[in-house]
């Protein structure tokens, strides 16, 4: 994967309200730790670069834009796209449909829906945890979505499994955004706090999260992290 075309000509700068909803729309999200998954997987390439929009979701991949004097970006998470696409599907009546989590998760999810977005259908379908799926897990997840009728798809299944996941089967899904939104299920359903708007802003969201899920999260600061910005800086020294 190349760092900086990929941030040239892949990368999401323009205001969510641009992203066209209408017809069949993939949602990916880009961060330092997918970039240097990416770097080794070219199936997971192919899948985040197949979307429709990649989402800056990470300050380094903010950073990154800036210091190689690309363009300038704003960090835009998963949690970010979820709500926006949320408040729409509220404002014209429609259907969102929730794939991935556990069975607990999604029925707070789903409540808390109901209740913030009454203008809202919304269903859910929990696949067996799982390293990859079966054809026939696939088909069940398929038919679970294609019969509830959504408009919005989220998918939550952690990268790079979603991505390669959607990428494999979106001929067969029937709806029309399509967004894999990792972390932002288990955000709004509150199973993990997101940092507040203060740590957000200063740019240290993933520092708060690191201290909350050092386990999950020790990879991707300490191995991922360093290693993306070798990059960015080798490709500055260019």
């Amino acid at each position: 994967m190349n760092l900086k075309e990929t941030i040239t000509h892949k990368i999401y700068d323009a205001p969510l309200s641009a992203i066209a909803v209408e017809k069949k729309c993939i949602i990916n999200a880009f961060n330092p730790h997918s970039y240097i998954i990416a770097k080794k997987d070219k199936m997971f390439e192919e899948a985040l670069l197949s979307g429709d929009v990649l989402l800056p979701d990470g300050v380094g991949i903010v950073f990154a834009a800036r210091f190689l004097k690309i363009k300038t970006l704003k960090k835009i998470a998963g949690a970010d796209i979820h709500s926006y696409l949320l408040t729409k599907a509220n404002e014209k009546g429609q259907g969102v449909f929730y794939v991935g989590t556990t069975e607990s998760t999604v029925q707070i999810i789903e409540k808390k829906v109901k209740d913030q977005y009454p203008n809202v259908r919304v269903g859910s379908y929990c696949p067996p945890f799982a390293a990859a799926f079966s054809e026939v897990q696939s088909d069940e997840m398929i038919e679970a979505i294609n019969n509830f009728k959504p408009e919005v798809l989220f998918v939550g299944m952690t990268a790079p499994k979603q991505e390669m996941w959607v990428h494999q089967h979106k001929a067969s899904i029937n709806a029309h955004v399509i967004a894999c939104i990792g972390a932002a299920f288990d955000f709004y359903a509150g199973t993990v706090k997101r940092p507040g708007p203060f740590w957000i802003k200063l740019g240290l969201e993933w520092f708060i999260r690191l201290l909350r899920e050092p386990k999950r999260l020790w990879k991707r600061n300490f191995v991922s992290t360093p290693l993306f910005l070798w990059d960015v800086f080798k490709e500055k020294l260019r």
